[in-house]
């Protein structure tokens, strides 16, 4: 059985990374959909809908992370979660 799964990269453009404010909007875009939703920048990896996980990676400006999502909504979460970081990080 082969898993399927979007994924895409993405260069952090906000000037102080993933910071507390948009790791808040990054976690509710992910929870609207049923798809893990992972993040993985410089060898670790989280859950995009916990917030911790998230700060805890220490993205900044110019980190490259990976999103790799998974589930019955694959495809609208990752074109909707790849808008989202383009508009706000």
């Amino acid at each position: 059985m082969d898993i399927l799964m979007k994924q895409f990269e993405y260069t952090i453009t906000d000037p102080q990374g993933i910071h507390a404010r948009p790791a808040g909007l990054l976690i509710k875009e992910a929870s609207k959909y049923e798809s893990d939703i992972k993040i993985e920048a410089g060898g670790k990896t989280s859950d995009a809908k916990r917030i911790f996980a998230v700060m805890g990676m220490g993205i900044k400006c110019g980190d490259k992370i990976t999103v790799s999502v998974n589930g019955g909504d694959e495809e609208q979460a990752a074109a909707s979660f790849r808008e989202f970081l383009e508009k706000n990080l």
